[in-house]
């Protein structure tokens, strides 16, 4: 999963009233005839208006990756160390909600170091206030998490200086529509005090809860399962699956196809299906994570845990592990750490000694109970061998090869297609893979990696040394098509002295970038066609399912389209547009979404994840609203939601992620406004898609 902490949410627990927020400075009331001096407008139209009878700005935010309006220091620095924050209000006068979100910068700021961001859902026709609590980048002694008591989302860059403050910008993240939205009242609010003032210790129960508030489903008492367990066990007895589904999931009340005995895919009046092994239509439904790996560390913070057991404790003892440390979160560790599984602690305790098989069996009871009709990406292998229910599975390169030394990359640099030792990481890796889960009809198909860094073969392969692999291959179709360097640098507009020193220039012309897209493609064809030709030599009737894009330039879609079965993305957004992948855009290939989710701070967690909502009611109708935008578009054939229980409070190992996108909490205990949810939409998904919205 990509973690934009730039987009994370400033939702604030108590710190308002703590912080004292009735203490404001103005900054900028926009009560001047005109638009104010220190404004620079960045792909937005920004006016004067009225709000409540006084002065506003209204913005029209552009369809761009990050349309802004940008106010800088008028004396080239201010000072706000003495605040806790800067906060604006927005109007929205729209009929949907929007997200929008504001940055604070030191110099050198790019997003993720050396600012301070929040995000807030701008409610229809209502007023809301966006925050930037400043301590979001210096979360003091707590480190290891992407959010912090009572501050919520920290960065996990370089720390923010309110001291050297430079500017400030109000913006939407990839806006799929132009947006309208009126700013007023730009303030500065609260006053600093030390975090760790603010949470006393331990801050952690023996469940691995919040100690220092209390809210619906949060555990008391060990004999509080037993009960829980009762309540749920009528309740999946009453509702054990969704009617009209055949032994896959699929619309047994639907048209009968083809029945290959596998998973296919299928253009229907115009619109993409799976089709199940016994030929119905199907959508996948998935649920991403069935799995109780996750821990946190305890050491060098066990003074946070109200409890942590003797190691030689011969039922929780054997919840310690140790993993890396969270290197980018400030953690003190340097390396390996002790950790600790609250998780698998509960499921001890919830069903004894053998709390892993009765574990599995209740959670794939769940899924069928819920609608879901997929196992995700990242489950676990027995759940998969005993669930009897259609399944992902997941592979990728595995071995030693180079990568493109001159891009960068989120995970990692992008690896290079043309190095031979990555064809020999794609048999390694893919082939095993591949083989394991042939002869099974319940796999629909595999992905392949996941969120690579697609962007730098654009831009990091002439920057990369003279021997980068993908560098030779691609200046030797520049010289096949150009002969001579002077005609290629007539042709870009270049003036490289020699091949091995041609760059790409800062502003390429249309000869420039069409060789460049056209390197994109064979380079994109290229790994597509390795990885394809591994599964369907070893998997002939499994579906190659795609890479599972975050970002990718179209010339890359395009290229996976032409090779692959269904072209795979994680789409962390509130909705799918209906113009997305359709018309012109279309590709020609189904699409499916291996990610998305919505959290919330409403119960005992620190961060929202990727994607915020006020509270559970909220999260719930986001879930009907994405999934429903899903089933309503003719390209798309199913949704995974990621993950199936909460991240640790206090941060998972390998990079501090504590994001409330569970179904269900670290006591086991399922949300019930989302599985209502869940159950609601799913139930009304293959009629809706089949026939159309209201039918």
């Amino acid at each position: 999963m990509r973690h934009r902490i730039f987009l994370a949410t400033a939702i604030v627990l108590v710190v308002q009233a703590v912080l004292a927020a009735e203490l404001e400075t103005s900054i900028e009331q926009f009560e001047g005839e005109g638009l104010p001096t220190n404004l620079t407008q960045n792909d937005v139209k920004a006016t004067p208006a009225k709000l409540n009878d006084t002065g506003a700005l209204e913005v029209r935010f552009e369809v761009v990756e990050w349309p802004n309006v940008y106010f800088s220091a008028p004396d080239g620095v201010w000072d706000w160390s003495r605040s806790a924050g800067l906060a604006v209000d927005v109007f929205n006068p729209e009929t949907e909600p929007v997200d929008v979100s504001m940055r604070v910068d030191n110099e050198g700021a790019d997003g993720v170091k050396l600012c301070a961001t929040g995000k807030v859902t701008a409610a229809p026709g209502a007023t809301t206030t966006l925050r930037v609590q400043f301590g979001s980048g210096n979360p003091g002694p707590f480190w290891g998490m992407r959010g912090v008591p009572v501050l919520g989302p920290v960065s996990p860059g370089g720390a923010f200086d309110p001291k050297r403050v430079i500017a400030y910008q109000v913006f939407l993240a990839k806006p799929d529509k132009p947006h309208t939205l009126t700013l007023d009242n730009v303030r500065l609010f609260g006053e600093v005090t030390p975090i760790e003032e603010l949470v006393p210790l331990p801050f952690v129960d023996r469940f691995g809860q919040y100690i220092h508030e209390t809210w619906p489903g949060k555990l008391a008492e060990v004999s509080e399962f037993a009960q829980r367990m009762q309540r749920e066990e009528e309740e999946l007895t009453q509702q054990p699956v969704l009617p009209g589904r055949d032994t896959y999931g699929g619309w047994a009340e639907g048209p009968q196809l083809e029945a290959t005995g596998w998973f296919r895919t299928e253009n229907v009046d115009g619109k993409w299906w799976l089709v199940t092994p016994e030929g119905h239509l199907f959508l996948s439904a998935g649920m991403d994570c069935l799995g109780t790996w996750e821990q946190t560390f305890v050491e060098q913070r066990e003074s946070w845990f109200e409890w942590l057991p003797a190691e030689d404790d011969p039922v929780f003892g054997k919840m310690f592990g140790q993993a890396e440390g969270v290197h980018s979160m400030a953690d003190p560790i340097g390396g390996k750490g002790r950790t600790y599984s609250f998780y698998r602690t509960n499921l001890a305790r919830k069903y004894g000694e053998d709390w892993p098989g009765r574990w599995r069996d209740t959670s794939v009871r769940r899924l069928r109970s819920w609608g879901f009709n997929t196992i995700g990406n990242w489950s676990q292998g027995d759940v998969i061998k005993h669930a009897e229910m259609p399944y992902v599975a997941t592979t990728g390169a595995h071995g030693a090869f180079r990568r493109i030394e001159g891009g960068g990359g989120y995970w990692a640099k992008m690896p290079d297609v043309y190095d031979p030792d990555f064809e020999k990481a794609v048999e390694a890796g893919i082939a095993p893979a591949a083989k394991a889960h042939a002869s099974n009809p319940f796999c629909i198909g595999l992905f392949a990696d996941n969120e690579m860094a697609w962007e730098a073969i654009r831009a990091g392969t002439l920057a990369s040394p003279p021997d980068q692999p993908c560098r030779v291959a691609m200046v030797d179709r520049l010289k096949e098509k150009y002969k001579t360097l002077d005609a290629l640098n007539a042709a870009w507009g270049t003036s490289a002295a020699d091949w091995d020193s041609l760059r790409m220039p800062p502003l390429p012309n249309t000869a420039c970038e069409e060789d460049l897209q056209a390197f994109v493609y064979a380079f994109a064809h290229r790994y597509f066609t390795l990885v394809n030709t591994v599964i369907k030599r070893e998997a002939p009737h499994l579906l190659y399912l795609g890479c599972r894009f975050a970002y990718a330039p179209r010339t890359v879609v395009r290229a996976c389209a032409d090779v692959a079965d269904v072209v795979s993305y994680n789409i962390y957004r509130r909705s799918i547009g209906p113009t997305e992948f359709a018309g012109e855009n279309a590709l020609g290939k189904p699409i499916i979404i291996g990610e998305f989710h919505f959290g919330a701070l409403d119960r005992g967690m620190f961060h929202t994840g990727l994607v915020a909502t006020a509270n559970q009611e909220e999260r719930a109708a986001a879930y009907k609203t994405y999934v429903r935008s899903v089933v309503d578009h003719p390209a798309f054939v199913g949704f995974h939601w990621f993950q199936y229980i909460d991240e640790p409070i206090t941060g998972r190992t390998h990079d501090g992620e504590n994001y409330n996108i569970g179904f269900v909490t670290v006591v086991d205990t399922p949300y019930p406004e989302l599985v209502a949810a869940a159950r609601e939409v799913h139930a009304e998904m293959y009629a809706r898609r089949y026939r159309g919205p209201g039918n």
